[in-house]
């Protein structure tokens, strides 16, 4: 994945260098893949052509990582730390922060659009639909908008899940329906048995974050810890408690794998990102 982002994204000296070189600092070098990853597994599910899927994730990547930029600004969650290192806009400016994000996400739509990835136009539209709408206000933006305006709100779990599956889980979802439809034929059976294990996925990997932001230290994070709880943000720790909030994050893990159990080992990819989601806070 490293690599196919390598190849995508505009090289360090190409004017404007600065841009460049920041939009390279947001994606390359760090972060789970989780994203990425899900492409590929769902891919390998549906026989997709490898090279294909690696342009789909990567797609996928650079919609994530403007995601984050744009997050840690001031005037949305003010983090100073991501993945490690200091965030987009502290280590060149929050101008340059707000075009990176911008360039990452028109860039996405320009990887996905490339005239050679598909044979059948229609199903090329569909990706973009797909990713448009997950990345957008019914999707990850409005999922943080949504977010912005819960600070200080008691919110009740059927809530909080309403914000994430948009603010998280769209992404996530839209992963995994990228890379079956990367394949020549689209079984329509397995589609839809992954978009269900992507929804359950998608909520686990937010609570397990909401958990280890509770419990794990800044180092283990990359990320500054107990930001949530500083700001007053409902999770499902705060709605449900530590124990209830493991406890929904094993059922949700539980469900999930049993969308994959008809197709046995060539779902294997699948079962073991959805343990990796899972096992981050054992």
């Amino acid at each position: 994945m490293e690599q196919a982002l390598e190849r995508l994204l505009p090289a360090p000296d190409i004017a404007p260098q600065r841009l460049h070189q920041a939009m390279r600092y947001a994606v390359l070098g760090g972060g789970k893949r989780v994203r990425a990853l899900l492409v590929h597994a769902a891919g390998e599910l549906c026989e997709a052509d490898p090279e294909k899927v690696d342009t789909a994730a990567a797609a996928v990547e650079m919609i994530h990582a403007y995601s984050l930029v744009h997050d840690d600004l001031p005037c949305m969650d003010d983090d100073d730390l991501r993945r490690g290192k200091p965030s987009c806009h502290r280590q060149f400016d929050e101008a340059t922060a707000l075009l990176v994000g911008d360039s990452l996400q028109s860039l996405a739509f320009q990887v996905l659009a490339q005239p050679d990835l598909c044979a059948d136009a229609a199903s090329q539209l569909e990706m973009l639909h797909l990713l448009a709408v997950a990345s957008g206000s019914r999707g990850m933006a409005g999922g943080q908008a949504i977010d912005l305006a819960s600070v200080g709100v008691s919110l009740t779990q059927a809530e909080l899940e309403f914000m994430h599956i948009r603010k998280t889980g769209a992404l996530i979802r839209a992963a995994a329906l990228l890379g079956a439809r990367c394949a020549d034929t689209v079984n329509r059976e397995r589609v839809a048995a992954l978009d269900r294990y992507a929804m359950h996925i998608g909520l686990a990997f937010q609570v397990v974050d909401d958990i280890l932001d509770a419990q794990a230290d800044t180092a283990t994070l990359g990320k500054t810890a107990g930001k949530d709880a500083e700001r007053n943000k409902p999770t499902y720790v705060t709605i449900l408690g530590l124990e209830r909030a493991k406890a929904l994050a094993q059922d949700l893990h539980a469900s999930a794998l049993a969308e994959l159990a008809p197709f046995g080992a060539e779902a294997q990819r699948l079962v073991e990102l959805a343990n990796f989601i899972i096992q981050r806070h054992f």
